[in-house]
Formats: C-alpha cells, structure tokens, sequence
C-alpha cells in the first residue's frame, strides 16, 4: 500500500483517539488532521464534514467485534450455563481489551451526535445481543437459566459488563477496576451465573409443581 492510500486510516485513527478522550464536540478537524500528520485540506478531501469522519471512527472500532462471535456459534445452545455465561462475560471483555474506545464512542454517539448512532450500533450489535438472546431463551426453556425476560437479562449482561471499567470507579467500594482481566471476568461471570442460574432445591421444587 502506497503513504497516500494510508491517509484516511490515519484520519480515522486519529479521530478514534482524539473523539473518545475529548468527545465529539471537544474535537476539531484541526485536531484531528495534526495527529494525523496531513492538513486540514487532505481531511476535508476524504471527508465532507466532520460528522462523517466520527462515523468513520465508530465503525472502524466495531471492527474487532464480529471475529470473537464464534465463541456464540448455535451449538453452543446446549452448553450449561455455569460454561457459556462465562464465555459471554469474558467476550465482553476481549471486545473492550481489543477496542477500548468503542465504549466511550458508543457513549458520545448518543449522547453527543445522535443521528445515525442507532443504526449502526444495531447493525455491529445485533448478531451479539441477538444470539445472547437466544441462548438465554432456549436455556430458560429447559430450567437451566430463571424464568426471566431474555432481552432484559441480555440488555443487563451486555451493560454491565461493557461499561463496568467506568462505572466502578463511580462506587469507592467496588473494585473491579483494579482487578486484572482474567479477574473481572471471573467476577463478573460469577455474579451472573448465581443471578440466572436456579439452585437445585429450586430445580427440584419447579419439577414437583410442574409434576402437580
């Protein structure tokens, strides 16, 4: 690849940086073009406004997410919840090690830009809530998992887990945050798999009424 076919991925880096530190309305092109090592000029010749180039930036953070979904492949339906909650944990948790911005983006996109942020967080999202989702369902079914609302346990999984490196630091008693990765997602995996998972004397006592 020739330097010039590398100037709008050095645009679109440099905007990933600067708008997830400073949010979208901190950011100027001027910025965004010094880091990038071009003039304002070149950022304005790959992109018409400065909207696009946000919108460039989050899609371009998303990019590590579809690679890990394998770990949600259909089949993995019939693992135990005390496997698969864990793996969905720790998941979340790969997806913000390998692109540490795309929360805050996410964050700015609806809190700062609106337009196109549903869109194109429901087109990266939606294969990861949606067999989340599925499995939570079919595991509801057979009384492995509480007899919840799926997408509200998906919703309450995904949040938790994506914003929980922000948000501990919100509450001088949780700690996540200074926990290693390998920790958090025990943490994290443990908490969910007591909250959705019955107890055997529960398992028991749902048998014996359906039984009834």
């Amino acid at each position: 690849m020739t330097r010039h076919s590398l100037v709008p991925e050095r645009i679109v880096h440099s905007a990933v940086v600067l708008f997830s530190r400073q949010g979208y309305h901190g950011t100027s092109t001027r910025e965004i073009a010094q880091l990038a090592q071009v003039s304002e000029v070149t950022v304005y010749r790959y992109f018409d406004h400065k909207e696009d180039i946000f919108w460039s930036a989050l899609d371009s953070s998303f990019s590590g997410v579809k690679p890990r979904l394998k770990v949600l492949a259909p089949a993995s339906r019939c693992e135990p919840p005390e496997v698969m909650l864990p793996r969905i944990v720790g998941l979340m948790q790969n997806i913000i090690s390998f692109s540490p911005e795309l929360v805050r983006l996410i964050a700015i996109a609806f809190l700062e830009v609106h337009g196109k942020a549903e869109d194109i967080c429901r087109e990266h999202l939606a294969l990861l809530f949606t067999a989340i989702d599925d499995y939570l369902k079919a595991n509801i079914q057979t009384g492995r998992i509480r007899n919840l609302n799926a997408g509200i346990a998906t919703a309450a999984i995904a949040f938790t887990t994506l914003a929980q490196p922000e948000l501990s630091k919100l509450a001088g008693s949780v700690k996540l945050s200074q926990l290693d990765g390998r920790q958090a997602i025990d943490e994290c995996a443990a908490f969910w798999v007591n909250a959705l998972v019955p107890s055997s004397q529960e398992r028991f006592q749902d048998i014996a009424e359906v039984e009834a």
